[in-house]
């Protein structure tokens, strides 16, 4: 069976989680806790699986291990065909990178836990200077955002047509992150409305922090 180390606040875990319920693939849920004792992902038998030190790491069948959670979510789709991940045309496929990449490569990096950690403890940079540097990121990017969905006749339901994929699944965790630091979202209707859409589907809900075996 498959292995997914996981840490349930993680923004790219959950992308992986959600990914995961949308295929039906059974999974071992494995946490590695990124605050205790330092941080779970530092301990060298971790880092023999994982040397970036981050999750999530999907372990295959065969016992592969896989970095990077676009990477995993693009594996798990050629390896599991249906439902799909990403559009069957190369201009939809490209669309819908592009989309998870605004989120996966542009905002998440600069709020993920090691730049708050970096922020706070190296630079000494207080509480809520840290807070309002998460929420100028997520602002930029989520403003992005939503011009490129709400200005093309692509964008249905979800992000790409009236199928969730790719960029659904990394949108919701970014969404849930942005919530926790108190982000005003009223300017982006169409972030909010695919939202909703996905929370109702029970592979978006099943995937939640708040329902992992680590959750606190």
């Amino acid at each position: 069976m498959l292995q997914l180390y996981s840490y349930f606040r993680s923004s790219a875990s959950y992308r992986v989680r959600i990914a995961l319920n949308l295929k039906g693939l059974p999974y071992t849920y494995v946490p590695v806790h990124l605050l205790h004792g330092g941080g779970a992902q530092h301990a060298p038998e971790y880092h023999q699986i994982n040397p970036a030190e981050l999750v999530p790491t999907l372990v295959t069948d065969d016992g592969r291990a896989l970095g990077q959670s676009l990477a995993i979510m693009e594996y798990l789709d050629e390896a599991h065909p249906e439902p799909a991940l990403l559009p069957r045309d190369a201009l939809g496929r490209a669309r819908v990178r592009a989309l998870a990449q605004t989120i996966a490569c542009e905002i998440h990096p600069l709020n993920n836990l090691r730049v708050l950690q970096y922020l706070e403890r190296d630079l000494k940079v207080d509480e809520s200077t840290k807070a309002d540097w998460y929420r100028h990121w997520i602002t930029l990017g989520f403003t992005a955002l939503e011009a490129m969905l709400s200005q093309s006749p692509e964008t249905g339901t979800f992000c790409h047509g009236n199928t969730p994929g790719l960029a659904d699944c990394c949108l919701i965790p970014q969404i849930a992150n942005s919530r926790r630091f108190a982000t005003p979202l009223d300017a982006f209707p169409t972030l909010r409305r695919i939202e909703e859409a996905c929370l109702a589907l029970d592979a978006f809900a099943k995937a939640a922090p708040q329902l992992q075996p680590d959750a606190m």
